[in-house]
Parts: C-alpha cells; sequence; structure tokens
C-alpha cells in the first residue's frame, strides 16, 4: 500500500479559492493568508498529489486538466464539511433546523399548515426550518447531497438508498380555458387530450414522466404545445388558451378562470411520497417531525385523496 494521505482540508479551501479567482495574491486577500505561503500549500498539495493543478497563462494561472478533475471532488468535500459544521451549531442549541424540501403543489397550503402546527407543540418552539421547491428531482438531489433532511415529491424508482412514506394522493383533473368547446361538460374522456393542443409538463420533472408513461399506456398522441415546471404556470397558459391540461386538482387551481373536468373513463392518481435517506443521522427535531407528518397523514391508515370539492 503506498503512504497515507496527509493534505489538509485548509489546503483544500486554498486550492478552491485559487481555482476561483485564478490568482494567488487574489485568492492571499480571500483567505488572509500570505501569498508565499499560499503557495507553498499549493506546491506542498502538488507534490504529494503527484500531479500539476495549475498552469500558467498570460499574468494568471488556469487550472489543467487533472485540476478540473481535483475540484470536482474538493467541491463535494468542502460543502459536506459546511453541512456538517452547520448540523453540529444546530446540536448546540435547543431545536435545530430541519432543511426540507417540496413540490409546487404543497407549497400553497399543505406544507406552511402542516409545519405551523408542528413549531407550535411545546417540544418545537425552538425548531427552524428551511424550505427548498423544487422538482422531484432536484430535490432528490439535495437529499443526496445532505442539503435537505426530508423530501416531499414523487417517486424515484429503484432506488434503495432512500426510504419512502406515501403522504396524498391527489385525483388527477382536466383543465380547460372557459370559452373552450370542452368547458360546457363536467366530465370528459382522457382521449379527449388527442384532440386538442395539450400544455404539459417538463419532460424531466416526475409529472412529466408520470404522463408520459400514462400517454404510452392509454395510446393518447397528444401535441404538446408548452412543458412547464408547475401547476402555476400550466394554469396560467391554459387560462390564456394555448391548451388543455392534465394535471392534480392542487389548491392553487382558480375555477374562476380555468374550467375543471373530471375524467369519466378512469381514475388517475398522483402520489406525493415523504422521503428520506435510508441509514443517515438525523436531529431528533427531524425524527420528530416525519412521525409527526406520518400521524398526521391520515388517521384512518388510508390515504386522502383531494377531488374539488374538497377545498371548498
Amino acid at each position: 500500500m503506498g503512504k497515507g494521505v496527509t493534505m489538509t482540508l485548509n489546503q483544500l479551501y486554498y486550492f478552491q479559492a485559487i481555482a476561483e479567482y485564478e490568482n494567488y495574491h487574489m485568492a492571499a486577500e480571500k483567505l488572509y493568508v500570505s501569498q508565499p505561503s499560499l503557495s507553498r500549500a499549493m506546491a506542498s498539495l502538488e507534490e504529494e498529489l503527484g500531479v500539476a493543478l495549475f498552469e500558467k497563462s498570460g499574468r494568471g494561472i488556469v487550472l489543467t486538466k487533472a485540476g478540473h478533475l481535483f475540484l470536482e471532488h474538493v467541491k463535494k468535500i468542502t460543502m459536506q464539511c459546511e453541512i456538517a459544521t452547520e448540523k453540529m451549531k444546530e446540536l448546540s442549541v435547543d431545536g435545530g433546523r430541519i432543511d426540507i424540501g417540496y413540490v409546487f403543489p404543497l407549497a400553497n397550503h399543505y406544507m406552511p399548515y402542516r409545519v405551523r402546527n408542528f413549531i407550535e407543540t411545546k417540544e418545537n418552539r425552538k425548531v427552524t426550518f428551511s424550505i427548498f421547491q423544487g422538482n422531484t428531482k432536484q430535490i432528490m438531489d439535495k437529499l443526496r447531497s445532505g442539503q435537505v433532511d426530508v423530501g416531499f415529491c414523487g417517486y424515484e424508482p429503484n432506488n434503495d438508498e432512500m426510504e419512502y412514506f406515501p403522504l396524498i394522493n391527489q385525483k388527477m383533473i382536466i383543465i380547460a380555458p372557459k370559452d373552450h368547446p370542452l368547458a360546457k361538460y363536467e366530465t370528459v374522456s382522457i382521449t379527449e387530450l388527442a384532440r386538442y393542443p395539450v400544455v404539459g409538463y417538463e419532460r424531466n420533472c416526475w409529472l412529466g414522466q408520470y404522463t408520459a408513461d400514462l400517454y404510452r399506456r392509454l395510446g393518447v398522441e397528444p401535441t404538446i404545445v408548452f412543458e412547464c415546471p408547475d401547476e402555476n404556470s400550466i394554469q396560467a397558459l391554459v387560462q390564456e388558451r394555448f391548451g388543455i391540461a392534465i394535471m392534480p386538482y392542487v389548491d392553487t387551481i382558480d375555477e374562476e378562470r380555468v374550467k375543471v373536468l373530471q375524467i369519466e373513463d378512469t381514475t388517475l392518481i398522483n402520489r406525493i411520497f415523504m422521503v428520506w435517506r435510508k441509514d443517515y443521522y438525523m436531529l431528533p427535531a427531524t425524527e420528530r417531525f416525519i412521525q409527526y407528518m406520518k400521524e398526521n397523514s391520515s388517521k384512518s391508515g388510508t390515504l386522502p385523496t383531494f377531488a374539488p370539492n374538497d377545498f371548498h
């Protein structure tokens, strides 16, 4: 076996700063160290690694090919160190911070309501939350990196590193402009999606994949005129007569502006899960929050299905 690695965390931060500024003098000022000390630290690091990390370019320096590769790993290491430091700070005070990420349909009422109820209990009054909103892929990426403790999003198949708890069932409906030919109906066939332009989800998000799979299974070939990241964007485009859309019934739908149509020939459900990493240390506050969300998902043990009248 080769000799052990002796590089220090300071060297990694030094390297990252030099890579950012491509200038030893500017990096030294940012780090509050002398330029000779910085140069010696990098010379020592390059000697230990056995590769050159920087090369001269005009009056400055740039990363070598090896330097670019090393920077990718250094960024991950320093980010994890910062996360670890932040978590330790949280442990030094009562409560701590819970980092959560959730998809847009939960942003208007569901998550703010749940979080408010959680922190109003005596043992959780000092707990704080950091919130990230995005699509399922973005939330899963942040869960893997440790930037999010608990996610509320779609399901990622064949993912054994995460725990999933089914939280909400949202009924899928079709929305149309108020003056659309379908607006005179209360229920329509899902095959109507093949007859009119459709405003859809971005193909790489959970509901984009869900609806694409749905179209394949039903043999429906819609004309997608827009791909959107969330329900608010979809509703705005439908309202402006760009097309019709299939989406979950969420509490941000404005039935004064769009027509909500029930799907008559099938019942489609979008399921939202609570997700967290397996075998990953959690603050007691985070564990309490997960248990609280489980207990409040459904008192009867079955998942709620939200239909339009549930929100009036």
